[in-house]
């Protein structure tokens, strides 16, 4: 089985996160997407997230219907940081014999020789990421034969999908604008229920 896990904050999911992980099906004819929520990223500890089960239940709505993608809470029942490493080698043992394919955004793939345990991310997993602009394609190529001489296996699919940012997203629900059309409209309904994203305070998670 060929599977494909997309990490991330998800903090909120939103329409390109969505568009992106179903090219990778397409593309790659991916059998199964694995989208997982973070519970602390080391690269974006900040104030003002979302608890991670408001996260959770975002992308289990933005994904509702799509019967190739399962939300894990893989990373949600890890304490302290997310590692890729780590989840990887737990994913590789629930999925023996699997083909994991890593995705990532363009930044996130220009910096993952630094991750943790960036050998053990190569063994594991193909890395792969998308351009967002025409630059994006030239520079990505060359950092994928950089990575290649360090024994990664990498894939730069040229195409494009909708630029949206989770910061704007967060931006506009502070600011009362609306944020409809960047993110599934079941995940609009939740974020405005649930009061996410308003200034000062954050709320808890309330069970049901």
């Amino acid at each position: 089985m060929k599977i494909a896990v997309f990490g991330g904050s998800f903090d909120p999911i939103h329409n390109g996160h969505v568009e992106l992980s179903q090219a990778f099906v397409s593309l790659l004819s991916i059998d199964k997407v694995l989208v997982v929520p973070a519970r602390v990223s080391p690269f974006k500890l900040r104030s003002g997230s979302a608890d991670p089960r408001h996260r959770v239940n975002m992308c289990r709505i933005a994904f509702e219907g799509y019967d190739n993608t399962e939300v894990s809470e893989i990373e949600l029942l890890r304490d302290g940081a997310s590692y890729t490493c780590e989840t990887l080698r737990e994913l590789s043992v629930y999925y023996p014999g699997s083909e994991l394919f890593l995705i990532t955004g363009a930044d996130a793939f220009l910096t993952v020789e630094s991750w943790k345990a960036p050998q053990e991310i190569f063994r594991l997993a193909t890395i792969c990421a998308l351009p967002r602009n025409n630059d994006d394609i030239r520079v990505l190529k060359e950092h994928s034969l950089m990575l290649e001489s360090m024994g990664a296996r990498t894939r730069i699919l040229d195409i494009r999908v909708a630029d949206i940012s989770s910061t704007r997203i967060r931006e506009l629900v502070r600011n009362g604008s609306s944020i409809s059309g960047l993110v599934p409209a079941g995940v609009e309904r939740y974020i405005r229920e649930k009061g996410l994203y308003l200034p000062k305070t954050e709320p808890e998670y309330e069970e049901g």
